[in-house]
């Protein structure tokens, strides 16, 4: 039985972030990844970029906003501000190898047993044990799909998509970004959602559409191509070779699947039982990010939550990555000194208080 001081699952920013802290301290870790590092990114539609963008300017003591690591850059890397999921697959995997990281890829993680002291993990490659467990498998291959019809997490590439009329439900980030790639294509678009989020104006990047998507929003717009619509759909009809979508203000018929862009969830999968819930959300310790219910058990990731605020985008969740290692490493008697280049880069987030509120003064 191989035994490591930290497993972590999945090799995405999160998992990668979290290994990159543990090999400063000189942790033994092991990253275990299902498919390949950074394989959500390489699913993206062929179309989508990141909505926050890089820029290098490390030497002022600025990270990359989709940096995991002080020192590096996605946009020096890449040579992009925006990157496609595939360039930033290839980020990953270049810190994966500049810095040795132990990666096992085709390694599914099938059950996960809490011990007296630590976990044992069953694998697609064998079992392991360690003595703590960060899970951060993201989110994005886990599509909420309560209606008929084709998720934004399913298309591989708008272009390929046929027909000339479509109708998108979900207005945040991922529809607007359906809908403007079609748009783009000389399609006809609407778009559903009840709480408008392209009219929302909250200060608050998680709750907010980024100023890159309502760029792009107002070029659409622009078209006479696209129509957003300020209504819940309730109900999908297959009628025919045609789609009939129930809405709040009536129905409206589709002559191709709904893109469904309703979000994404769940990737806990062996380790849900292992958390405490409140209102559909993990419950975490404030102070770096732990199970409340299994101790050693932390969570990174876009499915960290405090305060009523989603650390969803990498900028956020990165600053939570080296308090897991700082914890971890506080057990194992390990000085935590080498991560304080996290702290001068303003890549730790330790004040909630003051990370979990945005303000605005204009």
């Amino acid at each position: 039985m191989e035994r490591v001081d930290v497993a972590i699952v999945g090799a995405g920013p999160a998992g990668v972030g979290v290994g990159l802290a543990l090999k400063r301290l000189g942790v033994g870790f092991r990253i275990l990844e299902r498919h390949t590092v950074g394989a959500s990114f390489r699913r993206w539609p062929a179309e989508t970029r990141f909505i926050t963008p890089s820029f290098t300017a490390n030497a002022f003591g600025l990270p990359d906003l989709n940096a995991v690591s002080p020192e590096t850059s996605p946009a020096f890397t890449l040579r992009k501000e925006h990157p496609s999921g595939p360039d930033y697959a290839r980020y990953l995997q270049a810190l994966v190898r500049h810095y040795a990281l132990p990666v096992a890829t085709r390694t599914a993680v099938e059950k996960v047993q809490p011990l007296e002291e630590g976990f044992r993990l069953t694998t697609s490659q064998g079992p392991l044990e360690a003595c703590f467990l960060v899970w951060a498998t993201g989110e994005f291959q886990f599509p909420r799909q309560a209606l008929p019809g084709l998720h934004y997490g399913q298309v591989r590439s708008w272009a390929r998509l046929p027909g000339e009329r479509f109708v998108v439900v979900g207005g945040y980030e991922s529809g607007l970004d359906a809908a403007c790639n079609l748009v783009a294509l000389g399609k006809r678009v609407q778009v559903f959602d009840p709480k408008a989020p392209w009219a929302r104006a909250t200060g608050e990047p998680s709750v907010d559409v980024s100023p890159y998507t309502l760029e792009r929003l107002q070029q659409a717009l622009a078209t006479g191509r696209l129509e957003l619509v300020r209504a819940a759909v309730r109900r999908v009809e297959a009628k025919g070779g045609s789609f009939i979508l129930h809405h709040t203000k009536g129905a409206v018929e589709s002559p191709t699947p709904p893109i469904l862009a309703t979000g994404f969830g769940g990737g806990l999968g062996p380790v849900e039982q292992l958390f405490a819930w409140q209102k559909g959300h993990p419950i975490l310790s404030e102070a770096a990010d732990e199970s409340t219910r299994t101790p050693g058990l932390f969570l990174a990731g876009p499915g960290v939550r405090h305060r009523g605020t989603a650390f969803c985008f990498i900028y956020k969740f990165r600053g939570r990555l080296p308090l897991v290692a700082s914890a971890i490493a506080e057990r194992l008697g390990v000085d935590s000194g080498p991560l304080e280049p996290y702290r001068a880069r303003g890549m730790w987030a330790d004040d909630l208080a003051a990370c979990c509120t945005s303000r605005c003064a204009c």
